[in-house]
């Protein structure tokens, strides 16, 4: 079956780095667009950049220039590189598979948590 296993979350201070990694089974990878997507406390989902299998890629105005997207297709893996964190990029971060290419997405992993916070 599918499953999209988010991890590389944690605590980490305004300007700070971290890095996100996506792993995912259970279907063909290189088939698919995938997709960050986050969720603060109290906010609705925030979709935040998504990558084609050939690898172009869309991204936020609201994290352009400081979060990154990439994808290894040997190793089934979605990432997302967050720099120059701000206390208001907290939050549950997901990734999602693109089901059409067209921005309907069809699973979720269950989220990694980051804190940034001094």
């Amino acid at each position: 079956q599918v499953q999209l296993a988010e991890s590389g979350g944690g605590l980490v201070q305004p300007g700070g780095s971290l890095s996100l990694s996506c792993a995912a089974s259970g279907f063909t990878f290189n088939s698919h667009y995938m997709a960050w997507v986050r969720q603060a406390p109290g906010k609705g989902l925030e979709w935040l950049s998504d990558m084609a299998n050939g690898g172009k890629t869309n991204t936020a105005d609201s994290v352009k220039g400081r979060f990154t997207i990439s994808r290894d297709n040997a190793k089934n893996t979605l990432y997302l590189q967050m720099n120059s964190l701000k206390p208001e990029d907290t939050a549950l971060y997901y990734c999602a598979r693109d089901m059409t290419g067209w921005g309907i997405y069809d699973y979720w992993g269950k989220g990694t948590l980051v804190t940034v916070s001094s």
